[in-house]
Order: structure tokens, then C-alpha cells, then sequence
């Protein structure tokens, strides 16, 4: 992704979804507030150096449900917002509590040999292999099984949550067809569906949890258990899925980062948190407006207005970060931001680490001669304003 001496791609264009990088250091000098048409057609702000980013996603004066300024339900997509990623102090305290319970560390580090397992057991039909699809047999499937046994959803179902999710995210680009609000209705039928099973029959896992606390009422809405479960379905996979595919970018395009990880496995939490920083997996944040009117390095941002932050932009910011556009491994433990800042931090970063961990480590040692079948600038990136990951990475093992 080296690329600050690169050509300068226009905002949002095929070529910057290739390599944004020059593109954000080009703003990060010149403009690094900078008013945009967003690619779903909303003017707004994107901010792209780190001191800004974090004053962004700290400061409660932007906020994220802006029904609270202008009131009305949202579109039909509106089911996949009510959760507390969308929301503000206090319905976000109450939210996130309730899904917190089955992300602490202490649980998450517990997983720590089941996710093994699971991973050993896609590689080992792998191994006597001399190609794989790295996305479609590995990345994808290892944190979409995790996140369905810790919800209570069939891990057979992995295949129809990725077409959901993929709609959700690329409707992100702008491209809204017919199709993505079919994905959208399937999706939100088979949730309902499935709420009505466990409340027949509840367990132990997290949704059971979840409806429990909607029926003793107050906590939790039905909308609300959409969103909710929706989110922890998509975000609880995604981030995974492309950490796993651009760490192993990283390695291909830094061979000797991969020598020394490879002579140092100890290293491995440490190059998963550079590969967060130096291409991490979530490109923007959500998006946020302003509750009224106010300055942000020097730029008049008035009520209403939509800002968003480029997490990866922040994280190749010079003035925070030594030799940004190197992956270094031996660089100390950094402030990177890409599981976000504040009270939206990411709920799923220690199961997101614990899995790249555990993906990474068994990469390394199952494939030691893992090479990229095609060339770098071949690789398909996925389109939208949310995930920064490719569709597929072919591999020589």
C-alpha cells in the first residue's frame, strides 16, 4: 500500500479504492477538513489527520442518531441503526451493555483453543494443497462460525449472512439497487424468524439473552434486538475477515517483516496491531453530525452537518506516526485508531485480535512459502464507505 510518492487518485474513484494513501496525504497538507460529495450523494466533511480524528470521535457534540435534531423514522434500512453504534448517551449505555456481557476479555481469552480448533480444522483439508482462496476458505468462514455459536445462529447459514452483509456494505458506494433492499428484507425475515425459535426454545447464547431482556421490557425494543443482532452478525465478522486478508498483504509486500515474524512468533500480536494501523480493516467511521454549530481546525462546521472521520488516513498521519507508509512490526505499540476512540470503541476488537492472532500464527505456520498468485494491483477491493479489505486473495502454498 506504499504509495506517498504515488499518484494522487480523485476521492472515491476506482483508483483510489486501490491505494487512498496519496490521496490522504495529499489532504492531510492541504485540506485536511475537507468538504466532499460522499459517494451516497450526502455533502459533508472528511476528516483526515489524527489530532482532528480523535477531537472527531471523542467530543459528544457530534453525535450519531440525528432523528434526536430533526425527528421521523429513517428509511426501511433504519432496522440495521437501531443499535449502539447509531446511538447516544443514554440509549448507547444500554445498548452496548447488553452485548457486552459475551465480549469481555476474560471470556474472549477463553476462546482462545476452541478458535484454534477451528481453525485447524479449515487448513487441514488445505494442506496438501498448492493454491488456496485465502478469503473464501479461511478469512471468511473462521469469524462468521465464531460469532454464530457465540449469538446461537447456524454456522451453516455463514453463506446467506455474507450476502447480507456484502449488500450492506456496498450500498454504502451509493449503488442502492433492488437487490440490496431484497437482501435487507430476506435478512430481517430470517432474524424474525429465528427470534421466534428461541423464544420457544431459549439457550444460553447471546440472543437468548437478548430477547429475555426484551420481554422483561424497558431494555431492549424489537427494533432494537434487530439492530443489535444485525450488527453483531455484520461487524462481528467483517473486521476479522479483512485484518486477516490485509495482515497477510502486509506480509506479502514486506518480506522481510515476514522473516523476522516468522523467526519471532512473539511478535505476532504486535504486527497484527502495525497491520491494523498501516491498512487496517474499517476505512471510515460511522457516520456523525454536528449538534450545532462549531469550529474544527479552523473550518466553520454548522449544525447538522455530516463528518466523517478516515480511520486509515489518521493512521498514516506524520506527525503521530514515524515512517507511516512502512509496515514495521518492531514499531512500539501505537495509538492507531482503527477500532475508533471513545464510547464507540469497537465492542468486538479483543475477538478481532484473538482471531487474527490465532489466523495469522497458523498462516505462518502451515503455508511457509505463501505467495500471491497474481499480481498486487489485480487484487479486486471491495466497494462502499465502510470496510477497506479485497474480494479474494489467491495464494501460492
Amino acid at each position: 500500500m506504499n504509495g506517498s510518492n504515488s499518484e494522487k487518485p480523485a476521492l472515491f474513484s476506482p483508483g483510489f479504492l486501490q491505494n487512498p494513501y496519496p490521496t490522504y496525504s495529499d489532504l492531510r497538507e492541504t485540506d485536511p477538513i475537507h468538504q466532499v460529495r460522499f459517494p451516497d450523494g450526502q455533502l459533508g466533511w472528511l476528516v483526515t489527520r489524527f489530532e482532528d480524528a480523535t477531537e472527531v470521535l471523542k467530543d459528544p457534540r457530534f453525535i450519531k442518531d440525528i432523528s434526536k435534531m430533526y425527528g421521523g423514522s429513517m428509511d426501511q434500512m433504519s432496522v440495521f441503526t437501531q443499535n449502539m453504534l447509531f446511538s447516544d448517551p443514554p440509549d448507547h449505555k444500554r445498548l452496548r451493555g447488553l452485548a457486552q456481557k459475551a465480549f469481555t476479555p476474560k471470556l474472549i481469552a477463553g476462546m482462545r483453543d476452541h478458535i484454534q480448533e477451528i481453525a485447524d480444522e479449515l487448513l487441514d483439508p488445505l494442506s496438501d494443497r498448492n493454491s488456496i482462496n485465502l478469503i473464501d476458505e479461511f478469512a471468511f468462514p473462521l469469524p462468521i462460525i465464531v460469532i454464530c455459536e457465540i449469538l446461537g445462529v447456524p454456522a451453516e447459514d455463514r453463506d446467506k449472512f455474507r450476502l447480507w452483509s456484502n449488500s450492506l456494505i456496498e450500498g454504502t458506494s451509493g449503488e442502492i439497487g433492488v437487490s440490496i433492499f431484497e437482501h435487507m428484507n430476506q435478512f430481517i425475515q430470517y432474524l424474525g424468524e429465528w427470534f421466534a425459535k428461541v423464544r420457544e426454545n431459549p439457550g444460553d447464547d447471546l440472543i437468548s439473552q437478548l430477547i429475555i431482556a426484551e420481554e422483561e421490557g424497558d431494555r431492549l425494543t424489537e427494533k432494537e434486538l434487530y439492530g443489535v443482532v444485525s450488527l453483531l452478525i455484520i461487524a462481528g465478522h467483517e473486521t476479522t475477515v479483512n485484518l486477516i486478508g490485509n495482515t497477510v498483504l502486509a506480509l506479502l509486500e514486506f518480506p522481510e517483516q515476514q522473516t523476522l515474524l516468522r523467526e519471532h512468533p512473539e511478535m505476532i500480536p504486535q504486527a497484527l496491531e502495525e497491520s491494523l494501523r498501516y491498512n487496517g480493516p474499517v476505512e471510515f467511521s460511522t457516520s456523525r453530525w454536528a449538534s450545532e454549530d462549531l469550529q474544527l481546525a479552523g473550518k466553520n462546521i454548522g449544525r447538522g452537518d455530516l463528518v466523517v472521520v478516515s480511520l486509515n488516513s489518521a493512521n498514516h498521519d506524520p506527525a503521530k506516526f514515524n515512517d507511516p507508509e512502512t509496515f514495521d512490526i518492531t514499531r512500539e505499540k501505537s495509538p492507531h485508531l482503527a477500532f475508533g476512540m471513545g464510547i464507540h470503541f469497537c465492542l468486538g476488537a479483543p475477538l478481532a485480535r484473538l482471531e487474527g492472532e490465532i489466523a495469522i500464527s497458523s498462516l505462518l505456520e502451515r503455508f511457509p512459502e505463501m505467495q500471491l498468485q497474481i499480481d498486487k494491483s489485480k487484487l479486486e477491493w471491495r466497494p462502499g464507505m465502510i470496510v477497506r479489505g479485497v474480494k479474494e486473495i489467491p495464494l501460492s502454498v
